[in-house]
């Protein structure tokens, strides 16, 4: 497997016991992941590989998604904010906007 230019992570809001407990998991962080995953198909993005991660510890702020190796994080995300962060990333610039400083 070749290595990904970028790591797109979600959070899922999971706990050590596995069960998804937070605010990310109830904001629909799963059917986030699934629209991320399809967009990324459709985008023909196939140098991004996508993850779902325990909690990110920014229940405030979620759902959260993280991409690296540029350490952007994006918080309250939506399938529409999703569109935008591809499209910036597509062109090779961070979306400054909905990033948690």
């Amino acid at each position: 497997m070749k290595k990904p230019k970028h790591h797109i992570f979600v959070c899922a809001s999971f706990r050590m016991s596995g069960t998804p407990q937070g605010v990310c998991n109830k904001k629909g962080a799963g059917s986030l992941l699934q629209y991320l995953e399809n967009e990324l198909s459709d985008r023909g993005m196939d140098e991004v590989s996508v993850s779902m991660t325990g909690c990110l510890k920014l229940c405030d702020k979620g759902p959260v998604m993280v991409i690296y190796p540029q350490n952007l994080w994006y918080g309250e995300v939506t399938e529409s904010k999703i569109d935008e962060v591809l499209d910036a990333l597509e062109e090779g610039k961070p979306l400054d906007k909905y990033q948690i400083t």
